[in-house]
């Protein structure tokens, strides 16, 4: 339920973002059920990875010469979300471009509570991020307008979302290379500084 009324707020703020720049990070695709799935084998992570890092400091998760090298401006900046708080990067050369960093912390269904609502989805395409799961998922499909979300398991019960928002320059019509650059990031920082939950 929660990850409904997170993903209804954030969805309607992408649509808000093909005309005016948005200040929330879209994790659009349907919620998971109220009682968690069984997690697949094949979505089991290789090491869980540091959750509570994720979870409590989100702007920690990218190093600032990886936000550099995906065209964004260093800090980030914490943001509310239904689910806990996120992490939002603005861009370095358009201001109007945006990444965010979301953990879902409130639903304990890692990856295999995306997969368990893949229905509801416009889009769901299986990926993987240094060995780590994933899943590029939402209940819109607003790729050519910029806005891109993955879905990557940090933990077998933790799943992060990776999302854009981009208006402007080479990558508003094709985000998804971006985002995925991002999330790769994210997960070599995370291993680098240790696994633990």
């Amino acid at each position: 339920m929660l990850r409904r009324l997170m993903s209804g707020a954030v969805a309607l703020a992408a649509l808000a973002t093909l005309t005016a720049c948005s200040d929330d990070g879209d994790t659009s695709s349907a919620a998971p059920t109220s009682s968690a799935p069984a997690v697949d084998p094949s979505l089991r992570v290789p090491a869980p990875l540091n959750a509570e890092r994720v979870s409590n400091d989100p702007c920690s998760v990218i190093a600032e010469a990886d936000a550099s090298a995906a065209g964004l401006a260093s800090p980030g900046t914490v943001f509310q979300t239904p689910a806990g708080i996120g992490c939002r990067w603005q861009g370095s050369k358009y201001d109007t471009n945006k990444i965010f960093i979301s953990p879902l912390t409130s639903e304990h269904t890692g990856l295999s509570g995306i997969y368990a609502n893949r229905a509801q989805d416009k889009y769901f395409e299986p990926a993987n991020i240094e060995g780590y799961p994933a899943v590029f998922a939402a209940q819109s499909d607003l790729r050519s307008h910029g806005t891109c979300v993955l879905w990557v398991a940090v933990t077998d019960e933790l799943a992060v979302s990776v999302n854009s928002s981009i208006l402007d320059g080479s990558s508003a019509g094709d985000p998804c290379p971006v985002v995925q650059q991002v999330a790769t990031a994210m997960i070599r920082n995370l291993e680098g500084a240790g696994a633990g939950a």
